[in-house]
């Protein structure tokens, strides 16, 4: 994803040292969390030697960073292998930023977090140049311009299991958006607040049914439901389906929104200048149960190519579209779940506005 940020340094001529992370290792050195392979890989990808060094602080890097000649790269090691990364620890960042003399930050999937790489070490080099990379730009970019100045109608679709993922997000796009589509087991805890029968769906407890009653009140005609649910009456894909509206049966779970739904979805989606899609409206992983989420990527995909900006939510949402086949056919793919959602929720990230170029 940063490699367009990593051709356009080695091109012309810069030193590079790449700092990053894998997985959660909490603060121990675990091999299997090297980004050693990481490294090799990029060297593949750049065609030429790529450097490592085994530590990202320390003689290790320091000798590393020094031997850098013009148009060469360094992978230092994973930063999370110090817990000093994640407490955003001063000191440590001071031996980060000591290694170079430009800081660009192309990391838009922890643009939320106050770790020392994104934030510490950026105030560390205060005075120096201080950028987005090319992701980092278009992800703001994208997410800023459709909350600043959307162009309407305006559609939110949100999906996936939680409510209480997306409390936040509706609260701020409400006064924003001109409809909000809830789909995913999320859409049976509005259910639950309707007084619908939920049969055995996935419903979250008492305290976020009160948060659904009151986005409903809220929302008034923004917040449109699915009008029906596909339903099983296990999680198996030969599971006993039926097609039902106005509730879910005892004895069965939702899975899916239902073919009625996609025509009600698909109106306002078709009609729709910029659009957010962030959750799945079913199981999409598993068939019958993705025909819901297919409709709705093809709804989407149909919409932007009829002139309609359109991007899709990082982790589920990105995988659904993939898996429909459509990921070429939508304006933009978020990069970062949590990040883009925080973004959705109106929330600013201190690892954006410290950059020059925010």
């Amino acid at each position: 994803m940063a490699l367009p940020s990593i051709q356009s340094v080695v091109n012309r001529r810069g030193k590079l040292i790449l700092i990053s992370h894998l997985g959660r290792p909490k603060g121990r050195d675990k091999p299997e969390f090297s980004l050693r392979p990481a490294a090799a890989r990029l060297a593949q990808l750049l065609d030429q030697p790529v450097a490592f060094a085994d530590d990202c602080v320390g003689p290790p890097a320091q000798s590393a960073a020094a031997a850098l000649t013009p148009g060469s790269a360094l992978v230092l090691e994973n930063l999370r292998f110090h817990a000093e990364e994640e407490a955003g620890d001063p000191d440590f960042a001071q031996h980060l930023a000591a290694l170079a003399d430009i800081y660009c930050n192309d990391a838009f999937g922890t643009a939320h977090r106050d770790h020392a790489s994104m934030v510490a070490v950026p105030q560390a080099m205060a005075g120096a140049p201080r950028v987005s990379g090319f992701l980092m730009a278009r992800e703001i970019k994208y997410l800023r311009d459709v909350l600043d100045d959307p162009r309407r109608p305006f559609i939110a679709i949100l999906g996936g299991k939680k409510i209480s993922d997306k409390i936040m997000v509706i609260d701020n796009l409400i006064n924003i958006v001109d409809h909000i589509l809830i789909g995913g087991a999320m859409a049976y805890t509005f259910y639950l607040a309707k007084g619908w029968n939920i049969g055995n769906s996935y419903v979250e407890d008492e305290p976020r049914v009160e948060d659904a009653k009151r986005m409903l009140e809220a929302g008034g005609e923004k917040i449109l439901l699915p009008i029906d649910a596909t339903c099983g009456d296990r999680f198996a894909p030969d599971a006993d389906t039926q097609i039902t509206t106005a509730g879910i049966p005892d004895g069965y779970e939702g899975f899916d929104i239902g073919p009625r739904t996609f025509g009600h979805f698909g109106a306002p989606i078709s009609k729709a200048k910029t659009i957010v899609w962030n959750g799945p409206m079913g199981v999409f992983e598993m068939p019958p149960f993705d025909a819901g989420t297919n409709h709705i990527a093809q709804a989407v995909a149909d919409a932007t190519a009829a002139g309609a900006t359109s991007i899709i939510g990082g982790g589920d949402s990105a995988a659904a579209i993939e898996q429909a086949g459509l990921a070429d056919q939508v304006s933009h793919i978020s990069t970062g779940g949590g990040a883009s959602l925080k973004m959705l929720e109106g929330e600013r990230f201190n690892a954006v506005e410290l950059l020059d170029d925010k």
